[in-house]
């Protein structure tokens, strides 16, 4: 399956080709980046239930799906994606780009 560009929000993900996938499945999570810059993220806590290891479950998943997603983009093992993806979120755990902020 192959994701494309098309949308509301400039660059947005075209999800056309997976919405049988979707099916009973809740939005949770959106994120964009700029080039060289921070990340934005909207998360919806009431999509994953009152227990936020729920929502630390899913991004591992994200993690992994990831890996396979560099893997087959750059032509590089999911193990080696999966090894430099690791790297940068310990990277960010120990010191922190950003620390957030609510939005309302």
């Amino acid at each position: 399956m192959s994701f494309g560009r098309k949308g509301v929000v400039a660059n947005e993900l075209d999800i056309s080709g997976a919405t049988h996938l979707l099916q009973g499945s809740r939005e949770f999570l959106r994120m964009w980046s700029r080039p060289g810059g921070q990340a934005t993220c909207l998360i919806d806590p009431a999509a994953l239930g009152a227990d936020p290891a729920v929502f630390g479950i899913a991004l591992v998943d994200s993690v992994r799906h990831g890996a396979r997603a560099w893997a087959n983009a750059c032509g590089i093992s999911e193990e080696e994606a999966l090894a430099r993806i690791w790297f940068g979120v310990d990277a960010e755990r120990q010191s922190p780009t950003d620390l957030g902020k609510e939005v309302h």
